[in-house]
């Protein structure tokens, strides 16, 4: 990949507007139609794909939770370790009053909903028990024959 090929796609992860990044990345091009053109076959050739593809999926993994991300977060409600900053309004007197922000922990409710989910992860709380396995069934024909039935 050359250099304004690489430039063209750090320009079209900005926004994702061809048009735009081509123009940044050549700007000896100032037609817009001819730039929106280019830019789609760039976006076509496997080296600027294979660029970008690598980029997008970066950016969404460090955007993105992962699964044990979310089960610490959740620990941390249910324990009280985490705390949110939420703003209080109190009054100083003289019909005043004034906000300021002050660290609140989780409460029982938002305890017990981090509890509740980390129990469904974990399948704590199921309602039906399903057993599945293989048993040999074996059919034993004991009952005596009388000579008047068989």
């Amino acid at each position: 990949m050359t250099p304004k090929e690489k430039k063209f796609a750090d320009e079209w992860l900005i926004d994702c507007n061809g048009t735009r990044a081509y123009m940044a990345a050549y700007p000896n091009v100032k037609n817009n139609k001819s730039a929106g053109v280019l830019a789609n076959k760039l976006l076509a050739k496997a080296s600027v794909r294979q660029y970008v593809d690598g980029k997008l999926a970066e950016l969404s993994s460090k955007k993105i939770a992962s699964a044990e991300e979310v089960m610490e977060y959740l620990t941390s409600v249910l324990r009280g370790v985490s705390s949110a900053e939420v703003i209080v309004v109190e009054g100083i007197g003289d019909g005043y009053s004034e906000a300021r922000a002050v660290q609140k922990k989780p409460d029982e409710k938002e305890k017990l909903k981090a509890a509740e989910l980390l129990g469904k992860r974990y399948g704590l709380f199921t309602d039906k028990l399903e057993v599945d396995g293989n048993a040999k069934v074996v059919i034993t024909d004991d009952i005596p024959k009388d000579d008047a039935n068989g």
